[in-house]
């Protein structure tokens, strides 16, 4: 796990070796074991390595094949590595997966992605054909951001890496804040940057003197196999063989792997399959509080004691995430409405001395774990009348005036084109509203912001399963943009890698077409749960879910109301903003207005603390 950066075409004058430096620099929190650079002709990388696999010098990066054709950069982890080694002709020197994955794309060229499994952002230059060749895993769990201005074109881990190169206009994105605003993350390709992308997931990219080219090399719903659906019991054996798989994959590594326990299901899981397979102890690691209203630890203690784990209680105060809060703002490489938590858990994880960590993120979205599972399947029920009843539909919409979220979505809703998930999904997922963005920016709104790879798909994804739908929508939209880089950035800021089981291509693709009825006939995640009968103990299995639940709300009226009301001072002196409207909602927030919901007003408050903190604009 590293941060990776270059730059190709360095033909300004103000481009020197320095500049790479610098741009490493930025993310030396990703890699803090060693680091290293290479300049050749028009290339120059940089590389900061947080050392896992192989921890010897020998795998230091960036790293040269045998005969000193190609040069590697390699943020990640590749899984299989021992599993495509004998495959390779190839005189090794190390032991760790870098050198695999160089061998595999000297070998099979772009044919080496669908090879890989695991997750991944890596560059690699070929010499002799002045090409450069940048890949993303599959779901994007790996960033990597670019910039293509004349002949030169720079590629890094964070956006921060980017603009510290000094070189890169830092002029805001309007289209990627009314994103932001609007989904609590930026979706799409797009950053709060206007001119730095993101490398979509499961796509490549080549670049030369003459051209920047992206290619797709892998699809959600591209997949499906060869299995019989219908036979339940098959199902649920197949999906214990291929999570147990998952896990075997990931605790490859030569320094200890301790698990995110929360006590639900998930994290639960995960356990005892990783106790299961591991031939040593199982480090587990929960978040205790001493106020009951916010404390799980009891069933975290249930699942080690039953899996004999080496249990780690970390106990916290509430306000210590208060105390917390500006470090994770800092460490927040794009603003996120999110993430405080897991900045607050992976630092008190690393300071424990485990450099590696499972996490359950991504059984909901596979397993139907959320609500929006549910509101989707009752929705879906009026499909034959959706359009016939238009008028009504709208009629109802406008009739519905109290301004709360809980009728602001419905009246979006009822305002859906097509009764499918690529009309519905922007409502479910949407924090500001296209009212409170009109009424307090200037802003432009467009319904599918962020929503239009699903769309591309929409053919392919309307012929799965209801609830996979809504998988793939998560997958695409708010799983990606929000719970995957909020994961990434807040556990390196604190040098920590986190792998996600959940997040494996073959376990997704199996998933995806399983019907409706074994997937949740009567409560969510059944499924799981039944494929792992006997795993876990009852009360797991039926407590009702909690997760951190702080009092945001008061601590933004009391102990963070100085800071909130700076920071929205702030931002309405830009020229984006309604000052005076902005501010008419913080007062109304502040007199106990339920209407206005805490969250409306936070991504505001970051959105400014992200801009000033990073001079964008």
């Amino acid at each position: 796990m590293c941060g990776i950066a270059g730059i190709l075409g360095s033909l300004e004058h103000s481009v020197t070796t320095n500049t790479i430096v610098q741009v490493s620099e930025a993310i030396s929190h990703r890699g803090p074991d060693a680091g290293g650079y290479f300049e050749d002709a028009n290339i120059k990388f940089g590389h900061k390595r947080l050392s896992i696999i192989d921890p010897f010098e020998c795998s230091n990066q960036p790293m040269a094949d045998h005969t000193g054709r190609y040069r590697i950069v390699f943020n990640g982890e590749i899984y299989n590595y021992r599993d495509l080694k004998p495959q390779l002709d190839y005189p090794f020197q190390t032991n760790g997966d870098t050198e695999v994955l160089l061998a595999s794309f000297i070998k099979w060229g772009t044919g080496c992605l669908e090879k890989l499994r695991g997750m991944f952002a890596f560059a690699i230059w070929d010499s002799e054909k002045k090409q450069l060749f940048l890949a993303r895993d599959r779901f994007g769990v790996k960033p990597l951001y670019y910039y293509h201005s004349n002949e030169t074109f720079f590629f890094a881990s964070e956006v921060r890496a980017l603009l510290a190169s000094g070189l890169i206009p830092g002029k805001i994105n309007k289209a990627a804040i009314s994103s932001f605003l609007q989904y609590q993350s930026v979706e799409g390709d797009a950053t709060m940057v206007e001119g730095i992308k993101s490398l979509p997931a499961g796509s490549y990219m080549l670049v030369d003197e003459k051209e920047v080219h992206i290619e797709k090399y892998w699809s959600i719903v591209q997949h499906k196999p060869d299995f019989d659906y219908n036979n339940a019991e098959k199902v649920k054996k197949k999906i214990y063989e291929l999570l147990l798989t998952s896990i075997e994959r990931r605790i490859v590594s030569d320094v200890p792997i301790g698990v995110f326990l929360s006590g639900g299901v998930d994290s639960s899981v995960l356990v005892g399959l990783m106790a299961e397979v591991s031939k040593t102890q199982v480090n587990t690691f929960t978040v205790g509080f001493r106020e009951k209203d916010f404390d799980e630890s009891q069933y975290a203690q249930m699942v080690a004691k039953k899996f004999n784990t080496h249990h780690q209680q970390i106990l916290l105060q509430p306000k210590t995430f208060l105390n917390e809060l500006i470090p994770a703002l800092d460490a927040m490489d794009s603003p996120s409405g999110d993430g405080v938590n897991s900045y607050v858990v992976s630092k008190a994880i690393r300071e424990s001395g485990i450099k590696v960590a499972l996490s359950g993120v991504g059984g909901d979205e596979l397993f139907a774990g959320y609500p929006i599972f549910l509101q989707y399947l009752q929705l879906m029920k009026f499909k034959r009348i959706w359009r016939p009843f238009r008028r009504a539909r709208h009629f109802m919409s406008d009739v519905i005036s109290e301004r709360n979220s809980r009728s602001e979505r419905f009246s979006q809703l009822l305002r859906s084109p097509e009764a499918d998930i690529s009309s519905f999904y922007p409502a479910f997922r949407q924090i500001v509203s296209p009212a409170m963005l009109a009424e307090c920016t200037y802003l432009p709104y467009d319904s599918i912001t962020g929503n239009e790879e699903l769309l591309k798909l929409n053919g392919e994804v309307r012929r799965l399963p209801l609830l996979s739908q809504v998988s793939v929508a998560e997958y695409l939209g708010y799983t990606q943009h929000t719970l995957l880089k909020d994961m990434d950035q807040m556990s390196m800021a604190r040098s920590l890698e986190v792998r996600e089981p959940y997040f494996d291509k073959d376990l997704v693709e199996f998933v995806l077409h399983i019907p409706d009825k074994l997937k949740y006939p009567s409560y969510p995640k059944k499924l799981l749960v039944e494929s792992f009968n006997g795993l876990l103990p009852p009360e797991i299995i039926h407590r009702k879910k909690q997760g951190f639940l702080f009092p945001w709300k008061d601590w933004m009226k009391n102990e963070l109301r100085i800071f909130c009301e700076s920071q929205l001072n702030a931002i309405s002196e830009r020229d984006f903003i309604k000052g005076d409207r902005l501010m008419s909602y913080w007062k109304r927030f502040l007199n106990n207005d339920d209407s206005i919901r805490w969250m409306e007003i936070w991504l505001f408050v970051v959105l400014a603390y992200w801009l000033q903190r990073n001079n964008v604009g």
